[in-house]
């Protein structure tokens, strides 16, 4: 499916004649990022320039409904709006997203939040230009539902914030069902991109100086297994990204564990460009929990799947998610997470109490831990991860890594910042015309959250 506005110009003409300005508010996953830079390409392309939430008479919310609290923040920025919704002219709110394919969550919207103009969920992105025509000219609001669509948009207008790094979506969707987890029903089945949509829209990215690339996707290594007519899988698609010149990094988020297949580890054992950080989302260490999340793989698999990794290239680092406090989680069962923790020293945790979600099987499981004993555990997690990490760090002082020069420092402008493959922070002294350009970094030192080096 391509996108096409039928409404450009006439939207055009009136961006322009009321002065129009937008702000999108973004919530979630890289995948929610990449949806935003869409909404930013459609809504420059008719006219409207980027401004302060507080300023702009546009303000878009693109919505994450993985955890609770995501839908507490949504709700509370809609209601400090109702004001300036009421005292000032020509004030517009979309609400889009994850969020918003929930048909509960739409209703109680429609309900409590009835000054909100536009509402439309994950499967709905290419009739935003028909929806603010009839919003702006006719003063329309539109509130749908779709409940589930198999097509996929492309040739959409994208905004990049970064000039030199940038994501592209490979496939949209999960079939795997974990039982904590709402994706499937609010982003559909599995679907994989055309390769020679990816590989044209990589090229185009490179011939405009882009230099890194993540690879998008709830499974990315799930790529291709959808293909009816051909036979095209992630690995193929890694190698033939390996050959766009211009290119120097490649990213991927998030692979499965369960579908990591021989042939990609053999692909980046190999690979100049795939960068040595790789994120393996564990969730939890211990096989029965494993199995009451759905997730078909054990603690034995996982380790395994290290250790392959590992023998590929032995600069290769990991990243991880962990959920805390399971239902009916148990203190041994939870050991066993903080013993696979210990055992392959990940770099990066993104660690998370578990959050409810209504509408999961997960959902339904009785839950004997107290929150109180979550929140320890947490805790417990996050002292063994940071007792570590000075260790992984120490043993990258002397070696030499490849860095995209990515600008300034935040905190002090004689200093240049970047990411080595294994996507640690490294901060240096450079020169502003070393931005966007790959530089060989020697480590000279280490703190917890970032490394020093210097250009050699």
């Amino acid at each position: 499916m391509r996108y096409k506005n039928n409404y450009e110009q006439e939207l055009k003409d009136i961006v322009k004649q009321k002065n129009l300005t937008y702000h999108i508010d973004t919530m979630g996953c890289q995948l929610n990022e990449n949806d935003t830079l869409k909404y930013k390409g459609i809504l420059e392309s008719i006219g409207f320039k980027e401004e302060s939430m507080e300023n702009a008479n546009l303000v878009l919310f693109n919505t994450c409904c993985i955890r609770e609290n995501a839908e507490n923040t949504l709700f509370g920025r809609l209601g400090a709006l109702k004001k300036k919704k009421k005292t000032m002219k020509n004030v517009y709110i979309v609400v889009v997203g994850c969020m918003t394919q929930q048909k509960h969550i739409l209703e109680k919207m429609k309900k409590s939040y009835p000054y909100t103009d536009i509402i439309f969920g994950t499967f709905s992105m290419f009739s935003l230009p028909e929806k603010l025509y009839n919003l702006l000219k006719n003063n329309k609001k539109s509130y749908e539902y779709v409940e589930d669509s198999m097509d996929i948009l492309e040739d959409v207008p994208i905004k990049f914030d970064d000039k030199y790094k940038a994501s592209v979506s490979i496939i949209y969707g999960c079939n795997n069902f974990c039982t904590y987890c709402i994706v499937p029903y609010v982003r559909g089945r599995e679907r994989s991109r055309e390769p020679e949509d990816i590989l044209n829209d990589i090229k185009k990215l490179a011939q405009n100086g882009y230099k890194e690339i993540m690879l998008l996707g709830q499974n990315v290594n799930s790529y291709g297994n959808d293909f009816k007519d051909k036979k095209y899988t992630f690995a193929m698609l890694l190698e033939d990204i390996e050959k766009i010149d211009g290119i120097e990094i490649i990213r991927f988020i998030s692979p499965h564990p369960k579908d990591f297949k021989d042939d990609v580890i053999k692909v980046i054992g190999k690979s100049k460009k795939i960068a040595r950080q790789i994120h393996l989302p564990l969730q939890s260490g211990n096989d029965n929990v494993l199995s009451k999340m759905n997730r078909k793989y054990t603690k034995k698999d996982f380790l395994e799947l290290v250790d392959k990794l590992k023998n590929a290239d032995s600069s290769i680092s990991f990243s991880t998610d962990i959920i805390v406090g399971f239902p009916g989680e148990t203190e041994e069962e939870f050991l066993d997470t903080l013993d696979v923790v210990e055992k392959v020293k990940f770099d990066q945790i993104y660690m998370f109490i578990y959050s409810k979600r209504n509408g999961t099987v997960a959902a339904t499981m009785e839950d004997k831990v107290s929150y109180e004993e979550k929140v320890e555990r947490l805790e417990r997690l996050k002292n063994l991860y940071e007792g570590y990490l000075p260790e992984n760090n120490k043993n990258m002082i002397g070696k030499i890594y490849k860095v995209l020069v990515e600008g300034k420092s935040k905190n002090n402008d004689n200093l240049y910042t970047g990411r080595t493959s294994q996507n640690k922070v490294v901060v240096f002294e450079g020169a502003e015309d070393m931005v966007g350009k790959i530089k060989n970094i020697k480590i000279t030192s280490e703190h917890l959250w970032y490394l020093k080096g210097e250009i050699v």
